[in-house]
């Protein structure tokens, strides 16, 4: 196939005058593609065939297959949806090439032969969870795009990864320390995270656009009109209007915003809040009923607040140490090669 292709392009540059670039881009075949490089890094590569074997992009061809069919890569909006994903896990890739070399530089690369043992025992593990069954088996690798070869290389180079994030968050974390004071900090000014039972509030809000609208509500309201009718003829808000505003939520980690929480739990039950802006416009809250329950004793909970403060600290020290080694690395992106 490589040789007819060679051919005709041999002739075409003979019959019409093509340049040698022009014959390249007319021969460029998948096997091209998968080594073209989408970035270097520091002078090493990293091709379309790293990025596409990668999990999750390759979860998205499955699903760009499955929603556009096999002529997936002829779709437009299939071809949009897949270069912003191989944008994305591109970044993502460039940051672990700079962590290796950086692991590299400082000697904390893990030991491949114990790696390359637990990839397998993983493997095995996992196609024994399908039974005796080998037939379900390979056809859960066909419908992810792999092989037993490549699902082996897949499982090898995720704990690489992780092992190689360790040694160097390890490395670079070392000295970080948190301190009794901070732990009481800490403890004092989050006391609902550390009830005997979560905390629950039984709230009814009123979402309108305008600062204006909002106070037009709550006149209405100190007026007598009942809460519950208002709410159904103006609320913003679809998951709650026809509930009359109404939710139930934990005061800790309802999922709403952090203002809107606030005022809601620190007014008395049965009190209205003045106008309450978030990213979704204005609220008027009223607190239905609360639910409180007491604190654990700090010693209780000390050890668990440490960790959660330390991880936290790591994290930021971490972040900083890779945005100053990506700041200082030599990349280069090839967008086109994401096509």
């Amino acid at each position: 196939m490589k040789n007819i292709k060679k051919l005709m392009c041999t002739a075409l540059i003979t019959m019409l005058g093509f340049s040698a670039v022009g014959c390249n881009m007319i021969a460029k075949t998948p096997e091209a593609i998968a080594k073209s490089p989408v970035a270097v890094v520091n002078g090493e590569k990293i091709t379309r065939a790293d990025l596409d074997s990668d999990m999750n992009m390759r979860q998205t061809i499955a699903q760009a297959k499955q929603q556009y069919g096999e002529n997936y890569e002829k779709n437009e909006e299939a071809k949009g949806l897949l270069k912003d994903q191989r944008a994305k896990i591109l970044d993502n890739m460039i940051t672990q090439k700079v962590i290796e070399q950086k692991a590299k530089e400082l000697k904390l690369l893990p030991d491949d032969s114990k790696l390359k043992t637990e990839a397998s025992k993983q493997f095995d593990d996992t196609k024994k969870s399908f039974g005796n069954d080998n037939s379900k088996f390979q056809e859960a690798l066909k419908q992810s795009g792999l092989t037993e070869d490549s699902l082996k290389d897949l499982i090898f180079k995720q704990l690489r990864s992780q092992a190689i994030m360790k040694n160097v968050t390890d490395n670079i974390t070392k000295d970080v320390k948190i301190d009794d004071k901070k732990i009481q900090d800490y403890y004092n000014a989050n006391q609902a995270q550390f009830t005997e039972k979560p905390n629950k509030i039984k709230l009814a809000h009123i979402l309108v656009k305008t600062e204006d609208e909002a106070k037009k509500v709550k006149e209405r309201l100190d007026k007598g009109e009942d809460f519950a009718k208002i709410a159904k003829e103006v609320s913003q808000d679809p998951g709650s209007k026809d509930k009359g505003g109404e939710y139930e939520v934990n005061y800790v980690d309802s999922g709403f915003d952090p203002a809107f929480m606030a005022a809601a739990i620190g007014q008395k039950e049965g009190a209205i809040s003045a106008p309450v802006k978030t990213q979704f416009g204005y609220h008027i809250i009223k607190t239905i009923k609360k639910e409180e329950y007491p604190v654990k004793k700090l010693e209780t909970v000390k050890a668990q607040i440490k960790q959660q403060l330390e991880d936290q600290e790591k994290n930021k020290v971490l972040s900083q140490k890779v945005d100053e080694w990506k700041k200082s690395a030599k990349i280069t992106k090839n967008e086109k090669n994401l096509e």
